[in-house]
């Protein structure tokens, strides 16, 4: 897990020259954590937040071993773990390089589900679904203003593009409103099947983004060896009748996804 409590702090990258990487990276003798994972924590946590960009040239092993006075098997640990999690290459005479992850980065502004917004930006969408069942749920109920006796849909899904999983999500959908779905297939866009199928026209919703770490499902879910940044996603969709048709937790993978919003003057 990055520890960001002994990370350095934030400085003007790409550095002006390596030296002052390299200070960045010298170990806390006044930790337990191992060298070596006090140096993967801090250069994984530089490129996942950009502050080192595509491209940039790491030191050699025997250089990062010196400046730091720790062994050239330990630095090589390090430089191997971020191989093995795709964060940089090796290129011969040219040494190592960063290899930022691919973000998708979405528009925000406007209600959309997850297929319409994977082919806004040329991917093609997938589901996966793990929960299907028809649910009592008395927090789920006291959410939609509805009696503890309220049916709902719940849907346990991870999200794809181009067959990249990019999210697990849990939602509910409130069968008072849309009885239809109780035999909706799953397949395509659950905007779509309300409005085509149950005639239920969405107006907005009320959303909220924050980071989070990721939990051992999740981590299963995206391929994880261990707790990474993530993107919380909770929705309150509302139909232009005024009820809330659906509510939606979805945790997007930290590494890829990244939200865009115009501001207006």
């Amino acid at each position: 897990m990055l520890n960001q409590s002994h990370l350095p702090h934030h400085t003007e990258y790409p550095p002006k020259d390596s030296s002052s990487f390299i200070e960045r990276l010298r170990p806390d003798p006044g930790v337990s954590e191992p060298v070596y994972q006090q140096l993967l924590n801090r250069i994984s946590w530089m490129i996942l937040s950009g502050e080192i960009p595509e491209g940039f040239s790491l030191p050699s092993e025997r250089t990062l071993a010196e400046a730091l006075n720790i062994s050239r098997t330990t630095v090589r640990r390090c430089y191997d773990e971020l191989r093995a999690q795709d964060h940089i290459s090796t290129h011969g005479r040219l040494g190592v390089k960063v290899k930022s992850p691919p973000r998708i980065s979405p528009q925000m502004g406007r209600l959309k589900g997850f297929t319409e917004e994977m082919r806004e930006l040329g991917m093609q969408p997938s589901t996966l679904l793990l929960e299907r069942a028809i649910v009592q749920d008395r927090t789920v109920s006291s959410l939609f203003g509805r009696p503890s006796t309220a049916e709902f849909l719940k849907l346990v899904r991870i999200r794809l593009g181009d067959e990249i999983p990019l999210s697990r999500e849990c939602a509910w959908y409130d069968l008072t409103l849309a009885p239809e779905l109780a035999n909706w297939d799953v397949s395509g866009s659950a905007y779509a099947f309300l409005q085509e199928h149950c005639g239920i026209i969405l107006t907005h919703a009320d959303q909220s983004i924050e980071a989070v770490m990721n939990n051992q499902v999740e981590a299963e879910a995206f391929g994880f060896d261990k707790p990474e940044p993530c993107l919380l996603l909770k929705r309150k969709t509302y139909s232009v009748a005024g009820p809330m048709v659906e509510y939606v937790e979805g945790t997007f993978r930290g590494d890829a996804y990244t939200y865009r919003v115009k501001l207006q003057v």
